[in-house]
């Protein structure tokens, strides 16, 4: 086959390719560690696992409450972006240099809903000073730890607003994360939880029984950044991905609002 045959080939073949948004990287590139909210689980495997496949790239996933990822990427965990569940603990992380300069966005929210499990969910009618008690019997409540967990601190905050936190409080079951507090409704260990309404949609075990309107809590935000000391190219193209349209259009397909 001639020359000038070969390079029109060539080139037929190159336009039948389907386009790659993002930059294919080698197979000896380092993985990219990406540590992220409990809540975040499905939409970000959902969204690594693509872009695994269109880059070639391998990511390293840890999904837990932010508090404790915070931590971890204060006491030297490798941790290339964190993906938090509110904006406390990446402000956290940037009061201590941990945070990429000019990285830190805040591209979805979520809200506040009250779970039961689904064999026996009844509607629960939020009102100043309503009877929680009566809602929990001899059960507890479940929730993020509001210690330190931000669906907890969320969670507290809707109850003081209503009135019932000084009864809520003795009765907590303290989740070390939301998806933990969300477990504990889906085995009927307790008939109540507070968790987002992203992971009450991904369980079929629950049934969203009341959502806490947005005035009783302080906004969810979540925030994304790169860390500082693992500021890579491949990062920055990572979070730059995860902020796209066809990415917010993922997560927006869980549940997410898009602020």
């Amino acid at each position: 086959m001639r020359t000038a045959e070969v390079l029109i080939m060539a080139a037929l073949v190159s336009a039948a390719l389907p386009a790659v948004s993002w930059a294919v990287k080698t197979p000896l590139s380092p993985p990219v560690t990406v540590f992220a909210a409990a809540s975040l689980t499905d939409a970000v495997t959902e969204l690594a696992t693509r872009y695994e496949r269109e880059t070639g790239l391998t990511l390293r996933l840890s999904f837990a409450s932010s508090s404790t990822l915070a931590r971890q990427i204060e006491n030297g965990a490798a941790a290339d972006l964190f993906l938090a569940a509110d904006e406390e603990w990446m402000g956290y992380l940037d009061e201590r240099g941990l945070v990429a300069a000019g990285t830190w966005i805040r591209p979805i929210g979520n809200r506040l809903v009250a779970v039961a499990p689904s064999d026996r969910a009844r509607p629960l009618e939020l009102r100043r000073g309503f009877d929680l008690l009566a809602v929990l019997g001899d059960g507890r409540l479940s929730t993020g730890d509001p210690a330190h967990v931000p669906a907890g601190r969320y969670a507290r905050q809707a109850l003081e607003y209503f009135g019932v936190w000084a009864i809520a409080e003795p009765r907590l079951a303290r989740a070390e994360n939301v998806r933990a507090a969300l477990a504990l409704v889906e085995r009927g260990e307790v008939p109540l939880g507070i968790v987002y309404a992203t992971d009450a949609r991904a369980s079929k075990a629950v049934q969203v029984v009341a959502e806490f309107p947005a005035e009783s809590h302080q906004p969810i935000r979540y925030s994304f950044a790169a860390m500082a000391g693992r500021d890579r190219n491949e990062a920055r193209e990572l979070l730059a991905f995860l902020t796209s349209p066809p990415a917010i259009a993922v997560f927006r397909s869980h549940g997410f609002e898009i602020p």
